[in-house]
Formats: C-alpha cells, sequence, structure tokens
C-alpha cells in the first residue's frame, strides 16, 4: 500500500509533495503545471492550473499500481472541492470519521468536499483502476472577493459552505449522476489551441461553466431527493454511449423496440436511464437533439429549411415548425432570417 500525505499551502505546493513522494518530473507550458509519473508507483499525469479569481482547475489521469491512501491537510488553504469523475472511481471519508464511513464517488458523480482545518482528507484509490477525475478547487475568501455575486441565492447549506471562510464546519455532498457534465468536462479536456493565450482563455471559460453547472445540480439535488436507479453503471455507460450515437445521427429512423435491442437493454431501463441521465424519454430526447441539430443547420450552413427537415429524419415540414418554434420561441424561417442578417451586418 502507498501512503501519500500532503500539507501544502496551495495546490502547486501539494504536487511537489506527491512528487516527492511517490516521483515522476514536473513540467510548465503557459501557466499549466503537470506531474508526469511512469514508475513502479504509478503511470499518468496530475495537471493544475491555476485562475486569478481564486479558482484552480486539478485534473487526474492516472493509475496506481497499488492502493493507495492520500491524505491531505488543508489547513493552510482549505478550498471547497468540486469533484467529477470520468471514469474509475475512487473513495473519501474525513479523518475524525471511523473507516465504515468512506463513501465511494462512481463514475460520472459530481461531489462537493469542504473541511475543518484541523480535519485532514482521506482519498482511497485502488490499484490498477484507471482515474480520470476533475476537482476545481476555490479559495473562499479570494473567490468572495473576485467573482461571487448574489451568494445569498444559494441554498442555506451551500451558502454556509461558501461563507465559512474561517473553515469551522467540514461539508460533503454526493450528488447524482451528471452526463452532461461529463459531455462538458470532455470538451475540456480537449482544447488543443497552440496559442497559449487563448488555450487558458478557452479552458478557464469551461471551468467557469463546470463549476456553475455543478453549483446548479447541487441546488437541484438538494431541492428534490436524489433519483435511486436499479442501473449498473455498466448500464449507465451504455446509455451515455447509445445517446452520443444518437446525437451523431439524428437522421435515423429511432425506434425504442430497436435501441433496446442492440443496447441489449431492456425497453425500461433504457425510459429509466434517459430520464435519469437527460431528464427526458427516450422520444423527447431523440426530438431534442434532432431539434439542435436543425437549429445548427439554420444558422451554419446554406441548407433552406425542407432540406434541413430531410437532415435530421422528420418527414413533416408543419410538424417541424411547430416543434421548432415550441422549443425556441421563434419559426425556422424567422430564426434563419436573423441569423442572415447578423452575418450581412458583420460584414458592412
Amino acid at each position: 500500500m502507498i501512503s501519500i500525505k500532503t500539507s501544502g499551502s496551495s495546490t502547486g505546493d501539494t504536487i511537489r509533495q506527491v512528487q516527492q513522494q511517490i516521483g515522476g518530473t514536473i513540467s510548465e507550458r503557459w501557466g499549466e503545471y503537470t506531474l508526469n509519473i511512469n514508475n513502479e508507483n504509478a503511470t499518468g499525469s496530475i495537471r493544475f492550473i491555476r485562475f486569478e479569481w481564486g479558482v484552480t482547475l486539478l485534473e487526474y489521469d492516472i493509475t496506481f499500481h497499488d492502493e493507495v491512501i492520500f491524505e491531505s491537510d488543508y489547513a493552510q488553504f482549505n478550498p471547497i472541492r468540486f469533484y467529477y469523475c470520468l471514469e474509475g472511481h475512487c473513495a473519501h471519508r474525513f479523518g475524525n470519521q471511523p473507516k465504515d464511513n468512506l463513501k465511494k464517488l462512481e463514475r460520472f458523480q459530481s461531489v462537493i468536499i469542504a473541511n475543518t482545518d484541523d480535519t485532514p482528507s482521506l482519498g482511497y484509490f485502488e490499484k490498477g483502476v484507471k482515474l480520470t477525475m476533475n476537482v476545481i478547487l476555490i479559495t473562499r475568501r479570494k473567490f468572495l472577493k473576485k467573482r461571487l455575486n448574489g451568494v445569498q441565492e444559494l441554498n442555506k447549506r451551500l451558502y454556509d459552505v461558501f461563507m465559512d471562510t474561517d473553515h469551522e464546519r467540514k461539508f460533503a455532498f454526493f450528488g447524482s449522476y451528471n452526463l452532461k457534465l461529463a459531455n462538458k468536462i470532455s470538451a475540456l479536456r480537449k482544447v488543443r489551441s497552440k496559442n497559449g493565450m487563448i488555450r487558458i482563455m478557452q479552458i478557464e471559460g469551461l471551468v467557469y461553466e463546470i463549476l456553475a453547472m455543478q453549483i446548479a445540480q447541487h441546488e437541484n439535488d438538494s431541492k428534490n431527493s436524489l433519483h435511486e436507479t436499479s442501473l449498473l453503471r455498466r448500464e449507465l455507460k451504455i446509455i451515455r454511449d447509445l445517446a452520443n450515437t444518437i446525437a451523431k445521427n439524428v437522421s435515423k429512423d429511432y425506434t425504442l423496440e430497436q435501441l433496446a435491442r442492440e443496447s441489449g437493454l431492456s425497453q425500461a431501463k433504457l425510459q429509466e436511464g434517459f430520464k435519469l441521465l437527460y431528464t427526458r424519454t427516450v422520444t423527447e430526447y431523440i426530438r431534442h437533439v434532432r431539434l439542435e441539430a436543425a437549429r445548427d443547420f439554420l444558422g451554419n450552413s446554406d441548407m433552406n429549411i425542407s432540406q434541413v427537415v430531410y437532415s435530421i429524419g422528420f418527414s413533416s415540414r408543419s410538424y417541424f415548425s411547430k416543434i421548432f418554434k415550441n422549443k425556441y420561441g421563434i419559426s425556422p424561417s424567422e430564426f434563419q432570417a436573423h441569423v442572415k442578417q447578423a452575418l450581412s451586418l458583420e460584414t458592412i
């Protein structure tokens, strides 16, 4: 078993302490710091980027070659941490809790954790499990000063966490599955601009958006009891992959029976999974992604409306126009006219 202990005053200090205990090399480019490890302890990387508004992005893309207990003492800067697990899993408990209080962070799950100054966090990582995890760390005093307006609008539990600048209360919230976050974090990891300034700006924008989505999820989960589901993680992944396939091939004629047969899941499980992950039935999801594709075609191509209708798998132009207006509050022809007018103004 590998035991890692950190007590840094910043994320940078923490990563350097990790390096001292399990090896690797730290590199820097355009303000991004990466610890690369390829030894008997682990294979992969830990990356972090600091932003001036009190936020740090921390990304794990690593496989440990032995079981790991990661003890972090955050007393010197004690951020609120917003976790999201894109691949793999891990577990957490506070240092003053018994071992049977261990809580698992599952794939596609969002978690918020904050410590008191005198209570370390214990992270548990399994041997041989590839972990792809994003963590957004918020230094409260700096963040409140720089960015957070209207904090009183948050629900009381999260409001208390943000306002606890003296770190007197510990907090742990294990949220529901959220595949919209998975898609957004995947987009974050695919930013490839060769221009350093543009790259950091793109990353910063996505980090801010992801943070907003995680806060909104806490709000929603707090108002409604978390959805219980009988679906396995493997089945949720199948449903996510199926949803992505539908979004990439919107013109195909889908039926619930055919989708169930192709996925190997029952129709009931498909409906349960789509409602859990996308808050829509299968049919509603298909209609949603078709309309999103139609909006993109109308705004970014030379297709006329009849061509767009055909391209997204509809046969009735009148039906398409009706549901497009219901969704976006504007008819397809009006939308297309507004886009063309905006483009013509840009060229003047």
